[in-house]
């Protein structure tokens, strides 16, 4: 997952274009409003169609749009639970950290994973159908023998923010 990250992030660094209102805005629509017709979103972003897609094909080409999806409701599955989880590996070798990460891509349940400092290894971001099928799945990780020392569970109560990337708020516009 790290390494993953870092080559996206090195991916991004790499292109180095400057992005100016007009990018951040139609990055701003895209998160909001994914299927928007490309003409509709020219017009909303003050720019003739061709230019627009010039600039959504640079974001694209450059690594800054990574795809395109639907957002799904979880409710509309039914009661899940979700339930986010610290975890400190045993040893920090380069190995280690490999063998942890692999393993845990391989877990659809598994939709996050963040490596984090300050004390902790992992950052995880758990769903599942219940706390029993949570604690199964945390009794399969500590058997599989993948290096887990110790695990906090915080378990979600209610959602109470969630919301696309502040876009404007972390680019510098050009």
């Amino acid at each position: 997952m790290q390494k993953h990250l870092a080559k996206r992030g090195a991916a991004i660094r790499q292109a180095q274009i400057k992005l100016d209102d007009r990018d951040l805005k139609i990055l701003a629509i895209l998160q909001r409003e994914g299927r928007i017709p490309k003409a509709t979103l020219a017009e909303r972003v003050n720019l003739t169609p061709t230019p627009c897609w010039e600039r959504l094909k640079r974001l694209e080409d450059a690594g800054i749009i990574e795809s395109y999806g639907a957002r799904i409701s979880l409710r509309a599955f039914g009661p899940l639970t979700i339930v986010f989880v610290q975890i400190e590996l045993e040893s920090h070798q380069a190995e280690d950290f490999s063998r942890f990460e692999t393993a845990i891509g391989n877990i659809e349940r598994i939709v996050e994973c963040w490596a984090v400092g300050g004390g902790i290894d992992y950052m995880l971001k758990i769903i599942t159908r219940d706390l029993e099928d949570y604690q199964k799945l945390i009794e399969d990780l500590l058997a599989a023998k993948i290096g887990v020392r110790r695990y906090y569970s915080y378990v979600v109560t209610a959602p109470v923010k969630d919301t696309p990337l502040p876009v404007s708020a972390v680019a510098e516009a050009g």
